[in-house]
């Protein structure tokens, strides 16, 4: 599955909470989690604290700061460098496709919460959108890794 499809179906893949049911032939082990590398831990907690930035500024005229527009692009960079090191590790699994997906959509979301600056619905939107997009980039790291298909 391209990087692309995998990153569109970010959304069903996080759905899933249980165990998958291993199919026939021989059972397959999940890979690592990455969950604990110093790299991975800091995508979190950077997603975590932008994630609260952004539910704080919805229902506000509260302006978008520069500080904050630094912040989505350094978690930006962080999530490709770790799509980077995945790719490196030789790694063929949805986390590596998934991180590119919001390292390409972070600087997306952010440039509609700018456009909708002069309609507080919008921007609304606009920023739980981004919210949800944070909310995803910890989930897809800290979910336990399901064994490939």
């Amino acid at each position: 599955m391209s990087c692309d499809a995998a990153a569109s179906v970010a959304f069903f893949w996080l759905a899933a909470t249980g165990p998958m049911a291993p199919g026939p032939g021989p059972a397959m082990s999940p890979p690592p989690s990455v969950a604990s590398e110093p790299l991975f831990v800091d995508i979190v907690a950077r997603a975590k604290t932008l994630k609260a930035q952004v539910d704080a500024f919805r229902g506000t005229d509260k302006p978008i700061t520069p500080a904050f527009h630094a912040a989505v692009s350094a978690l930006s960079d962080l999530d490709m460098k770790g799509h980077l090191l995945l790719a490196q590790r030789g790694t063929d699994g949805d986390l590596k496709c998934i991180l590119r997906g919001i390292s390409q959509d972070l600087p997306l979301k952010l440039a509609a919460v700018d456009a909708a600056a002069a309609d507080r619905k919008a921007r609304d939107t606009a920023l739980r959108d981004m919210s949800y997009l944070l909310n995803d980039n910890v989930e897809v790291i800290t979910a336990p890794p399901a064994p490939p298909a």
